[in-house]
């Protein structure tokens, strides 16, 4: 017969072991109880007797047997609890209260022996009692035993056991109780997360365990499933929207050269075409289609993971002197001022390629939209906020303050920028590289109209100061 669930548990299991441990400790615990107390009793028992039995040897030795005799018969007449023989040089007894010494082997000298007492109940039972004696060779040659009865104190200790036993049970039976309850709330929440083990088993992401509000330790399995179970829904979700993503964003540049293609095809077929040329503009159009799937898988990259992978503490200034020696060139070859003004003694926190890839693209968008003459400022600054930040200055055409939220979605071109290059995914990039490193990205009017020159745009990355 298959046991019920709540005795099959773990929690119920461990109370039976420490029931089962305590039992074990109840009863060495009563049995040096019993053998204390009884011990005691026993000695203190002893104690009297001795007692009784030098004040009779000191009566014997002070006035002889018929001194002796005397004692014996007034003592056994009152009510002390003593039990007294005297007998002769060959153990036949001359007085006392019991007719033969208990004593079975006698010495000669001194012995102590234990044995039974028969007596009448209220009831005119016979009942028997435990007594303990001792009996001692006197100087004339006489022999004399002074026993005690000790049932009263036996039956005293087996009551004090009795009442150990009992309560010793009473503790058995409240542990199972109480075990059971117990076993029964632990199964409860354990039943809570394997339903949405189970559940999410069986395709169902959004499952969540219940949080108690207790703050005890299946509130913080709980929680801690339950972030494990968002950060796996939103890495799902973004690999999922990552190859919806690049299904979609691929579609339009594939098109293109695909439109391209066949167009170059069709003059080479007419005698109109060159075909090197044909083909240097397939081998543009495919760097671009690559261009763009390496930045649309970047980002998503970034989206699944949430976080920054293999972030790694490292000096920013020294992160944006690397790329600014890639883009000053590039900017005296178009006849573009570059400057650079990074700060000292900073740390952040990141992952150095998607920060660099981020800030290139930055600087990227500032070379490509700033005409001749114009100037480009790269700062790297800790703000009175303990912030770290990247900001890139320029004075080119700038976007429009109602635009800034939306430049930074994928794919999405100004017009003023429709006859660049490009795929409009630069800022996203920057965009998921901040969220990932816990940081924000800013757009902002550059230093103003200035001629033909302006307003400009400052784009500046913020990252969080390293804890």
């Amino acid at each position: 017969m298959r046991l019920p669930r709540i005795f099959r548990t773990t929690p119920f299991r461990l109370t039976l072991l420490f029931l089962a441990l305590f039992a074990s400790a109840a009863s060495a615990f009563l049995a040096y109880i019993y053998v204390a107390t009884a011990g005691e009793a026993r000695r203190r028992t002893d104690m009297e007797i001795t007692r009784e039995m030098h004040s009779l040897v000191a009566a014997y030795d002070r006035a002889g047997t018929d001194a002796l005799n005397q004692s014996l018969i007034e003592r056994a007449a009152s009510e002390r609890p003593f039990l007294y023989l005297l007998m002769n040089k060959d153990q036949k007894p001359i007085s006392g209260s019991i007719q033969e010494s208990p004593v079975e082997k006698f010495d000669g000298k001194i012995a102590w022996t234990s044995f039974q007492v028969t007596d009448q109940d209220n009831q005119g039972h016979t009942v028997r009692h435990p007594a303990r004696g001792l009996q001692e060779r006197l100087s004339g040659g006489q022999i004399l035993f002074v026993g005690a009865d000790i049932g009263a104190d036996e039956a005293y200790v087996n009551k004090v056991v009795r009442a150990l036993e009992g309560a010793g049970a009473l503790v058995v039976v409240l542990g199972l109780a109480f075990g059971a309850l117990f076993s029964r709330n632990v199964t409860r929440s354990m039943v809570g997360l394997t339903e949405v083990v189970d559940a999410v088993r069986n395709g169902d992401l959004g499952a969540r365990a219940r949080v108690r509000g207790t703050r005890d330790e299946f509130d913080e399995l709980a929680s801690g499933v339950n972030e494990m179970l968002d950060r796996l829904e939103r890495s799902m979700a973004g690999h999922r929207h990552a190859g919806d993503a690049i299904a979609h964003d691929l579609r339009s540049p594939l098109t293109r050269l695909r439109a391209r293609l066949e167009a170059a095809y069709i003059d080479v077929e007419a005698g109109r075409g060159d075909p090197t040329q044909a083909l240097v503009q397939a081998l543009e159009d495919t760097d671009g289609v690559l261009k763009t799937f390496g930045a649309v898988l970047s980002i998503a990259r970034l989206q699944a993971a949430g976080a920054a992978p293999d972030p790694v503490l490292f000096d920013p200034a020294e992160l944006a002197g690397d790329i600014s020696e890639l883009y000053e060139p590039l900017c005296e070859e178009k006849g573009i001022d570059f400057a650079a003004e990074f700060s000292k003694d900073l740390q952040v926190r990141g992952n150095r390629e998607f920060l660099a890839q981020a800030l290139a693209n930055i600087l990227d968008n500032a070379v490509k939209y700033t005409p001749k003459g114009g100037a480009i400022m790269l700062r790297v600054r800790r703000r009175s906020s303990g912030e770290i930040e990247f900001s890139v200055t320029d004075t080119g055409p700038g976007v429009p303050e109602d635009d800034r939220e939306r430049v930074v979605e994928r794919f999405v071109r100004l017009e003023n920028s429709r006859n660049q290059p490009g795929a409009g995914l630069g800022l996203s990039l920057v965009a998921a590289v901040a969220e990932a490193h816990r940081g924000r990205i800013e757009l902002a009017e550059g230093p103003g109209k200035v001629g033909e020159l302006g307003p400009g745009l400052r784009v500046a990355l913020i990252l969080p100061r390293p804890s």
